[in-house]
């Protein structure tokens, strides 16, 4: 641990170090008072989020503790994320200045003295890797206050082959991702309440991540969300962070003893809970099943808590089958090989990782590059899964670009 540690320092000592080239190298012409003024605000910020990441662990999360940790993490990140983005026209530079003192040296017989002489780091280039540093930090400190509570409602006609004329126009409504732990007030929760439902859908999914990593995250959050409500059910699935992998327990007891308070909650809140089960709907004597399973992925960093050949037992004649499995890996991994009369899987889990480009006619965030289906509707052989970009947040405390989601559905026949 301690070499880890060493490490770390020393990895962002030197980032540091190489970022203040330009810092000095603009603050060169200005007056004594204003040079060390800003070089010490600089180094200031710097050593105290160095602190503030090694001590990270033993920050309590209690009281008011909790949002100087989130936030204050976020910030760490935010402002290493923009010297290393800050550095590369530094590097750039670097590159240019050594081109030149290599054909110095070779021009002046080899004289390294003469070589290096006159040769200095750019204002421009110096100038240019503030501002790239500059442009994210501002950009993800405004994901932080605006982007991260900006729900956004998306409808969807949901076309599905066979089904029954009974279930024709029925709405649903998928929430994911909550991350509780994540929130330092109810109200944000509260609103996420009144825009679910104010849609007025007939059914409710949660596909997983209610907590980050303990049950007790999402007791302040009780009493709001027994307010969530459709006329024909709310059906709920566990996500990864709903294990508590990600925290180490006093004991295998304490862990299974968090695990089981949580589904607990997920009964209080009034929301079935479907642990590789199932739940077949009726209506006009047409039939439609929703499965669901606890946490499968084809990372390999992820159990494989879900068996979906338990969910199946007992929807084999079902026409319509609509599957909530948290990790969108599943589908390819799993439900498209095995199980090809599921219709349309309901996931989460990627977030969008709260960061990309969406407008019309095109989208992209770097979580594309390990989740195919990452954000939105897709359809492989007649079969659909549907990615929720999550409501919560999990790192960063906020989203640029990929903005937290409410997702609608109305069930067409295809």
């Amino acid at each position: 641990m301690a070499i880890r540690i060493l490490i770390f320092s020393l990895i962002v000592l030197a980032l540091d170090l190489y970022f203040f080239q330009a810092v000095k190298t603009l603050t060169q012409n200005l007056s004594p008072d204003k040079k060390v003024l800003i070089i010490a605000v600089y180094w200031i910020v710097s050593v105290c989020s160095l602190v503030f990441a090694l001590s990270f662990r033993v920050i309590p999360e209690e009281g008011a503790w909790k949002a100087f940790k989130l936030y204050g993490m976020s910030m760490v990140v935010i402002i290493m994320i923009s010297k290393v983005l800050g550095i590369l026209p530094l590097i750039f530079d670097d590159i240019i200045r050594l081109g030149k003192c290599i054909g110095n040296f070779f021009a002046h017989g080899g004289d390294i003295k003469v070589a290096t002489q006159g040769i200095t780091r750019a204002n421009f280039l110096s100038k240019m890797a503030i501002i790239v540093a500059a442009v994210p930090m501002a950009t993800f400190v405004y994901g932080m206050v605006k982007g991260a509570f900006d729900y956004q409602v998306r409808k969807t006609k949901l076309k599905l082959a066979g089904l029954p004329k009974s279930f024709e126009g029925l709405k649903i409504v998928q929430i994911s991702d909550l991350h509780l732990g994540s929130f330092v007030s109810t109200s944000p929760i509260a609103r996420v309440v009144d825009i679910v439902n104010e849609q007025q859908a007939d059914l409710i999914f949660f596909t997983g991540d209610l907590v980050n990593n303990r049950a007790v995250e999402a007791e302040p959050f009780i009493d709001l969300l027994k307010a969530v409500a459709a006329p024909m059910g709310v059906y709920s699935i566990l996500g990864n962070h709903d294990y508590g992998d990600y925290v180490e327990w006093p004991s295998s007891e304490a862990k299974k003893s968090n695990l089981q308070r949580l589904v607990d909650i997920h009964g209080e809140i009034g929301w079935k809970i479907l642990l590789n089960e199932n739940v077949i709907l009726e209506k006009d004597g047409d039939k439609l099943a929703i499965l669901g399973i606890e946490n499968w992925g084809t990372m390999l960093r992820f159990r494989k808590y879900g068996d979906l050949s338990k969910a199946y037992q007992g929807t084999e004649d079902v026409q319509t089958k609509l599957l909530l499995s948290h990790d969108p890996s599943h589908w390819r991994g799993q439900v498209t090989q095995e199980y090809k009369d599921i219709d349309c899987t309901f996931s989460g889990h990627t977030h969008g990782m709260q960061f990309g480009i969406e407008i019309p006619g095109f989208k992209w965030s770097p979580v594309q590059y390990v989740y195919k289906q990452w954000a939105g509707l897709y359809e492989e052989g007649g079969q659909q899964i549907y990615v929720n970009r999550g409501l919560g947040c999990l790192g960063y405390m906020g989203r640029v670009g990929i903005l937290p989601e409410i997702s609608v559905f109305e069930l067409e026949s295809a």
